[in-house]
């Protein structure tokens, strides 16, 4: 009996890397949810709670023109996403670690897109590897690459600093690219001194999300739209996928 309490006191003061989301959830968002459990509200985002995180992130990306949709986890975040943007002859560019074409069953693939790879450079992906690409996509016999995924952090626990999210943001305006950020794990990047803070990435993307799932919630991610041609009936889409997580 004493060494099955010293065992779980022992399991009390550890830390895993078993995954991202073992536990479930930070011990504030189940007060909150405690809290306001018998409160009868609107759905699908019209709630106060979600005008309020929506204000908040606004606030925090300093960008009060953007879109904020709630979703119910990434790899439904991405692939609602991606699939909303891109026609059915386009497709998107990400590293061979990249998330969507490792760890996602195909889902981008299941909606009629291909991904397009490039060996990462420590689980990133480089003007240089989007360029090669671009090149070998010239007519319209192959996929037309639209997008450019990537992620903070990456699925190799590495980051892009201010300067290279920079170098790329202006690559692929230049390419006439959109510039997608998988944010899943992002709140492990903001505490980097190097790393681009919240309105730095707002200002060199063309959407990103905010993770909730392996950030401590229950789950969910804030999909957060900046550019103006990408929001047009987005929630239709959600609706469609079935993600909506409001």
């Amino acid at each position: 009996m004493l060494d099955m309490v010293y065992y779980i006191e022992s399991r009390e003061n550890m830390y895993s890397f078993l995954n991202d989301y073992s536990e479930g959830a930070h011990p504030l968002v189940l007060d909150a949810l405690i809290h306001t459990n018998s409160e009868q509200t609107v759905g699908y985002g019209c709630d106060v709670y979600c005008q309020k995180a929506k204000e908040v992130i606004l606030k925090r990306i300093q960008n009060q023109n953007a879109d904020v949709h709630f979703l119910v986890g990434g790899t439904q975040t991405n692939m609602t996403f991606i699939s909303y943007v891109l026609r059915d002859y386009q497709a998107v560019i990400a590293s061979d670690e990249g998330h969507i074409n490792v760890h996602e069953t195909g889902s981008i693939e299941a909606t009629g897109h291909k991904v397009i790879t490039k060996p990462h450079q420590e689980g990133k992906i480089t003007v240089e590897m989007i360029q090669a690409l671009l090149s070998e996509h010239t007519d319209e016999h192959m996929v037309q690459p639209v997008m450019v995924y990537i992620s903070q952090t990456t699925e190799l626990g590495s980051y892009y600093t201010l300067k290279e999210l920079q170098t790329l943001y202006a690559f692929t305006r230049e390419k006439g690219l959109y510039l997608f950020l998988d944010g899943a794990r992002l709140g492990s990047s903001l505490v980097l001194e190097d790393a681009p803070n919240m309105a730095e990435i707002a200002a060199n993307v063309d959407a990103f999300y905010i993770g909730g799932t392996k950030m401590g919630a229950m789950f969910g991610e804030a999909l957060v739209i900046i550019n103006n041609n990408l929001k047009k009936e987005l929630s239709f889409s959600n609706e469609t996928k079935g993600c909506d997580a409001c």
